[in-house]
């Protein structure tokens, strides 16, 4: 069915069965705006995908710190639909600076929801049992997975964590009195062994378990319902039954994701062919369980090849008959010269980006009207 034929003006509502779609969100107590979010997601994804970037509001490449501002709309005019932050220092600082970076992502996450933009979260969750922070770091990290989960030695530790994050998610109350959604990604790239909940590092069984036991913790102790929970490996699986190994089950994923650069040209390799093939099975499996999926991370550090929106990144997406709700690219670092995933104002890939931007298949924020209602449609 042809939902759009103009990206600016269209009516995109495809709602079924007297206005609701049938699809299997974990949490039936969610609140309206995150229920509403999350069939539009769905209905986005079957014509078009939205576009994200990490920590577009906090800074980027040259500046921090500056309001309504984003590296992304310096170049187009517009913010990315989907802007990623992290829960990163909300544990294993001091009180000082975890009550800091909360009074600062709450205003980052209320600002996304007013202009209309959608907020995704990563966690870059610093060990609770060892030193080394989220990184593996061999001879100072422990394997701390199992000591989490219930019975577990930090598993107490934990649900203080936790808890941490569900006033967070209670506080990020707008202006229509609304409390904004997030998109949770939890232990992301655990197929990896470069983060301490790594697969090389802990059981298939402690991982579900622990990831079991976050969601219903989070949504049924703690009353969180303004979370869509992400479940997202890297790119270290080549069918459907080694992308679902450790997956925890129906009743705990919202969404399907993916994260990949070394598949898009991270030290000057490209495997498009590969690339597809991942990103069609996760489609296919969101389909299938009626749930979101997402490309959730991927990007090329520096942007080298002037055509990389356009030629690899957008042709990828478009080869098959894909339904992803976003995708991401990586931060612009502040001071580094060469770490940064989106152009900025002179960087050479802008003139393909604003192609990109252009481009019928793609949403930026400006795109957007009302996607948190029912009544969602397109500028």
């Amino acid at each position: 069915m042809n939902i759009i034929t103009n990206k600016k003006n269209a009516l995109l509502f495809l709602f079924m069965t007297a206005g609701h779609f049938l699809f299997a969100q974990i949490d039936k107590k969610a609140t309206e705006e995150t229920r509403n979010l999350y069939q539009n997601l769905k209905t986005i994804s079957k014509e078009h995908i939205l576009f994200g970037h990490q920590h577009a509001l906090e800074y980027g490449h040259g500046w921090s710190g500056k309001t309504n501002k984003s590296d992304v709309k310096s170049v187009t005019g517009s913010h990315p639909a989907v802007i990623g932050i992290d829960f990163s220092d909300f544990s294993g600082q001091s009180n000082d600076r975890i009550e800091n970076t909360k009074e600062i992502l709450k205003q980052n996450v209320i600002d996304t929801y007013d202009r209309g933009g959608i907020t995704t979260v990563a966690w870059h969750f610093n060990n609770p049992a060892s030193e080394g922070g989220f990184y593996w770091k061999d001879g100072i990290s422990t394997a701390s997975i199992s000591l989490i989960k219930p019975g577990g030695s930090h598993h107490e530790e934990y649900k203080e964590i936790l808890k941490t994050i569900a006033d967070f998610a209670k506080s990020v109350k707008a202006k229509d009195g609304k409390l904004a959604p997030m998109i949770f990604r939890p232990y992301h790239e655990f197929d990896g062994d470069w983060f301490w909940w790594g697969k090389k590092y802990t059981s298939r069984e402690d991982f579900i378990a622990v990831w079991q036991f976050t969601v219903s913790y989070l949504r049924d102790t703690l009353d969180v319902h303004n979370f869509i929970y992400a479940f997202s490996p890297d790119n270290r699986f080549n069918s459907e039954e080694e992308y679902l190994e450790r997956y925890p089950g129906d009743d705990f994923v919202d969404l399907f994701g993916m994260d990949d650069y070394g598949d898009f040209g991270r030290d000057g390799k490209y495997d498009l062919v590969a690339a597809k093939k991942k990103l069609k099975i996760i489609s296919d499996v969101a389909i299938q369980k009626k749930k979101l999926a997402a490309f959730t991370e991927t990007g090329l550090e520096s942007i080298p090849n002037a055509t990389w929106w356009t030629d690899t990144l957008l042709k990828t997406l478009q080869s098959e008959k894909l339904e992803l709700a976003y995708v991401l690219v990586w931060r612009n670092d502040t001071v580094s010269p060469t770490h940064y995933y989106a152009p900025f104002p002179g960087q050479i890939s802008v003139p393909d980006f604003l192609q990109f931007y252009k481009d019928p298949y793609t949403l930026f924020e400006k795109d957007l009207k009302n996607v948190y209602r029912r009544n969602f449609k397109l500028r």
